[in-house]
């Protein structure tokens, strides 16, 4: 037997939760085959298997935690073993169980339900928390269960919601917070508590960069396999802005202020249980079909937790979209120990005086949330001109003027 252990997942994370397991006891798997999620305050990971083999034993469930170095299942080497036949029949039941996804795993142990009472729509059969909740709602609207007829004991009935008996649909449910949803809530309350945040706005006609997409687009997706998108511009434009406006790609530490020479920049998208931020390295340095490439393969593995911790760790200025939600307007918070980020929001049409006459353009509304403990108004202010001017002429970007 070979223990698994929790390899180390990143600086500072001495601790992970342990998702859903991907393999039972006694079941076989190839080497590099995923065996298990592990929930960390940063990303969800899959840890592969080391080498081709069965897994014997489980020593911690989904929803407990363990110590990077520490032991949470033993292996034995070789595929397709046979289980010793002591522990057939346990590993037969435990077969016959379902495997369910994390944030159902959690809710089945809240509303003490057993998994094999509930039919998983996942992959592979496994349970989604959605599956979880309509066999609570199925179960609520059916009557008590006559005393002849009492729920098997292997399948134990819910919890009963709480809920007043003449308005049953007034329920709430507490779901505990994941370690990655409790980090998130943790670095947006201290960018409240520890920095001085303001923010300025500003707008940008996007009809220059709408038009470069539209003439070039195909060929550039032809060429690069990848779609031109709009943040590659933003990218460019931030980089170019904080080359002229160093206290933007800043931070404090202690009593002294670290300006930073490089430009690795975050790019706020959606995973499967929040907001992540991966950071694009030296970004200054790439094309505008390596920003997409990379902006495409962090928005992939985002969905697919396939993100790696050193992926989310560090960067020096932070760019989120909340356009692809529909917001027209925000105030982002900063990423701290960063000192700036920038909101982009919605395309819409909107009436615009251009030399003596009211057009219709394509306008999208920016804002720059800094830190005025080491930013001031007039670099702020400029700053964001200065993205607006590059987007308006996308031109500039190239020739870098």
């Amino acid at each position: 037997m070979e223990e698994l252990k929790v390899p180390s997942v990143g600086e500072s994370i001495v601790e992970v939760e342990i998702g859903a397991w991907l393999k039972r006891e006694g079941e076989s798997f190839a080497q590099d085959e995923p065996l298990v999620e592990l929930i960390t305050d940063k990303a969800t990971l899959e840890l592969p298997a080391p080498f081709a083999g069965t897994l014997r034993q489980i020593l911690r469930k989904t929803g407990e935690t363990a110590r990077v170095g520490e032991a949470i299942a033993l292996l034995e080497r070789g595929v397709g073993a046979e289980a010793p036949k002591a522990e057939a029949p346990q590993a037969e039941a435990v077969r016959e169980t379902p495997l369910a996804m994390p944030a159902a795993e959690r809710l089945l142990r809240e509303k003490g339900v057993s998994p094999e009472a509930v039919e998983g729509t996942g992959l592979g059969g496994r349970i989604l928390k959605e599956d979880v909740e309509r066999y609570l709602e199925v179960a609520q609207a059916k009557p008590a269960p006559e005393p002849a007829r009492p729920v098997p004991e292997t399948r134990p009935a819910p919890t009963p919601l709480q809920a007043p008996s003449d308005k049953p649909w007034r329920v709430s449910e507490a779901v505990p917070m994941t370690p990655l949803r409790r980090r998130i809530a943790e670095r947006l309350l201290l960018a409240r508590q520890t920095t001085a945040m303001l923010t300025t706005f500003n707008e940008a006609d996007m009809s220059a960069v709408i038009a470069l997409r539209k003439e070039l687009g195909e060929a550039f997706q032809k060429k690069h396999g990848v779609k031109l998108g709009f943040m590659s511009f933003f990218v460019k434009a931030v980089v170019q802005a904080l080359k002229e406006i160093p206290e933007l790609n800043a931070e404090i530490r202690d009593n002294t202020i670290v300006y930073h020479r490089y430009y690795d920049i975050g790019i706020a998208v959606g995973g499967g249980e929040g907001l992540v931020v991966p950071v694009i390295r030296d970004a200054d340095r790439l094309s505008f079909a390596e920003i997409e490439r990379q902006i495409a393969d962090f928005a992939e593995r985002a969905r697919t937790k396939k993100l790696k911790p050193e992926e989310l760790m560090g960067g020096t200025f932070t760019i989120t979209n909340g356009g692809i939600y529909g917001s027209l307007n925000s105030t982002p918070l900063l990423n701290p120990p960063q000192v700036g980020i920038l909101g982009m929001h919605a395309i819409q049409e909107r009436p615009v005086a251009r030399e003596g006459q009211v057009v219709v353009r394509p306008m999208m509304y920016l804002a720059l949330s800094y830190d005025h403990r080491i930013v001031d108004g007039r670099e702020a202010v400029t700053f964001l001109r200065r993205v607006k001017e590059l987007i308006e002429n996308p031109v500039r970007l190239l020739l870098e003027v």
